[in-house]
């Protein structure tokens, strides 16, 4: 009978998240990405993606992944795996483009983070190669946010300490025509007519000290309304409203070291981690105060929330697992062990 109960939970479980859903989970010293079936916890396969890999994302139809070979910003190439075959289909190399990290798929695009060339850039799926870079001029450009329409981009820069909000903004037909005096008195313009590309406005807002992890609140048409930045330095949480370009409250989260904060798919609850803490901070954002800590291991490096918001899975890279947690009781119901030193993680979502 318990076996029986057991089984019974786990179909209950992996019939939750969609029978083609998959945990993905990149083993850094192993250099591979795990592919985790949720509702077992098991690894059902593991794909080398090359150098020092960090992050991973999958495609909206949850066929391709993604995954930034980062090696402390001296790599420039980011590996494609095609999530059928389970196999590397291409190797995309960055060039002069050093150190990507972080990623987001907006607007039927890949968007990512190059820390070390202080850029983010986008990838075009059908072609694989990448289509627009855009400089943000920060310090350690890390991890990103992009809206439905890929018209608005939220990044934060560690060694900076600061948030780039950057919003797209369309250029009149003259905008990259500069006007200069005629011989004969008239005006003229430089170059030719045609097509002009759009620009982009940044505003940087100071937070704290090596922020790393962030999360966005949106409104309903999928732009950003407000930022919730965890700061390493401090151990606190920057609350940033997109509009004003500021910050509106400082929550004191006592999270030192803290480097990835989550939202449930709510927004009611933040999860936010530490690389040397052997919590995870469970936060009601309502009140902005901590509701309760859960042990995760001596240190975490990583957090995803399951798309029904039922669980949540927390990379422990010196432990070697991934923690999983029920967000209904706040306690620990299993731990995965994908490989040595766990980082990024990712849904993959078969349609």
């Amino acid at each position: 009978m318990r076996v029986w109960r057991g089984l019974m939970a786990m179909c209950l479980m992996a019939g939750s998240v969609g029978a083609q859903t998959s945990l993905l989970v990149l083993a850094k010293k192993d250099q591979a990405l795990a592919i985790v079936d949720p509702g077992t916890m098991k690894v059902v396969a593991k794909v080398p993606v090359g150098v020092n890999p960090h992050e991973v994302i999958a495609s909206a139809d949850g066929r391709t992944a993604w995954v930034s070979n980062y090696d402390n910003g001296s790599a420039h190439t980011i590996t494609v795996v095609d999530l059928a075959t389970r196999k590397v289909v291409k190797t995309i190399d960055l060039g002069p483009v050093w150190g990507p990290h972080g990623f987001f798929v907006a607007d039927g695009k890949t968007y990512f983070t190059a820390e070390r060339s202080k850029l983010i850039g986008r990838i075009d799926p059908a072609t694989e190669t990448v289509d627009w870079l855009l400089g943000t001029g920060q310090v350690g450009t890390h991890m990103l946010w992009v809206s439905r329409d890929g018209k608005k981009v939220v990044t934060v820069n560690v060694g900076s300490g600061t948030l780039s909000l950057l919003t797209e903004r369309a250029p009149t037909p003259d905008s990259y025509a500069p006007k200069m005096l005629s011989k004969q008195g008239g005006t003229t313009t430089r170059g030719k007519g045609g097509p002009v590309a759009p620009d982009w406005d940044e505003a940087v807002v100071k937070v704290g000290t090596k922020p790393e992890g962030f999360d966005v609140i949106p409104d309903s048409d999928g732009n950003p309304k407000t930022i919730w930045v965890a700061n390493a330095g401090e151990g606190t949480v920057s609350v940033v409203d997109f509009a004003s370009h500021a910050v509106t409250k400082t929550v004191g989260v006592e999270m030192p070291g803290a480097n990835r904060l989550r939202f449930t798919p709510d927004h009611a609850t933040a999860l936010i981690s530490a690389d040397k803490s052997a919590t995870v901070a469970v936060v009601d954002v309502a009140s902005a105060t901590v509701k309760t800590r859960v042990p995760v291991g001596t240190g975490a490096a990583g957090i995803l929330i399951q798309p029904d918001g039922s669980r949540a899975y927390v990379s422990c890279s010196p432990d070697n697992w991934v923690t999983v947690i029920d967000l209904k009781t706040m306690t620990v119901v299993g731990k995965i062990q994908p490989g040595i030193e766990p980082d990024g993680l990712a849904w993959a979502v078969g349609n």
